[in-house]
């Protein structure tokens, strides 16, 4: 799930005394933390685009209330925008449909540059905030993607092993964290490391020769990687066990 102490921390607007605009600009950020919070839900660079540029049109509605207002106009008074909104309302393809429309509006451009212009006045990064969500979901969704084939395996063998043990489904875990752990750079070494622990022949199949006797999650070489999976997890808006169980 999304940390929003942190996402606080990168707006830069929190403290004690603030100005009535770092105020306004703060409020504003609160109310569209639903929006914000859909990265997690995305699957595709497409889908993040259409959740980044809503939370912005949401920023500027209460931020930009003139650009805000212009644009909602050339929205509504545009025949094949008007048509696209309504015709989405209330379905999967609201959102998108009210982004694209938004995008092709005249004022597109005006709203994003008056909202950015707040922005720079309170020192918040907008584009830096959406950034670090945007880079920590797709690193995920690469780790997801790679990691699946053998989740597939795994759970497969779990399902057909009628005596199968609790420490057969936590060894199954630890083969799949580490699989994923080969998609997400800061992994590198604490992966190489574990794979000098459990005498891995072939980094990509870590089922070949597999001992699991080695493969011990209470070493100290297992740890790293264990927590810099979760890690992974949490900036990608998720976490490990929604991964398995997905």
């Amino acid at each position: 799930s999304i940390t929003f102490a942190c996402i606080a921390c990168l707006l830069g607007v929190i403290g004690i005394n603030m100005t009535p605009q770092e105020v306004s600009f703060t409020n504003a950020f609160n109310v569209n933390r639903q929006t914000l919070a859909l990265f997690s839900k995305c699957a595709s660079k497409d889908e993040l685009d259409i959740v980044r540029d809503s939370f912005f049109l949401g920023m500027a509605s209460q931020l930009c209330p003139q650009e805000y207002g212009s644009l909602r106009e050339s929205m509504i008074t545009d025949p094949v925008s008007f048509t696209s909104i309504a015709s989405s309302l209330n379905t999967p393809k609201g959102l998108e449909s009210m982004v694209t429309a938004a995008r092709s509006s005249d004022g597109w451009e005006s709203l994003l540059a008056a909202l950015h212009s707040i922005a720079t006045e309170v020192n918040s990064d907008l584009d830096g905030i959406w950034s670090t969500l945007e880079s920590g979901r797709l690193e995920w969704l690469g780790a997801l993607n790679s990691a699946h084939p053998l989740k597939v395996i795994l759970k497969d063998a779990l399902k057909k092993d009628s005596n199968r043990t609790e420490k057969d489904q936590m060894e199954a875990k630890m083969i799949y964290m580490y699989a994923l752990s080969l998609s997400i750079p800061a992994l590198e070494e604490p992966s190489k490391a574990w794979r000098g622990v459990v005498k891995m022949e072939d980094e990509t199949n870590p089922m070949k020769n597999y001992n699991a006797d080695l493969w011990d999650c209470m070493s100290d070489e297992w740890r790293p990687l264990d927590l810099g999976v979760q890690e992974a997890a949490d900036r990608g808006g998720s976490s490990f066990s929604d991964a398995w169980e997905a």
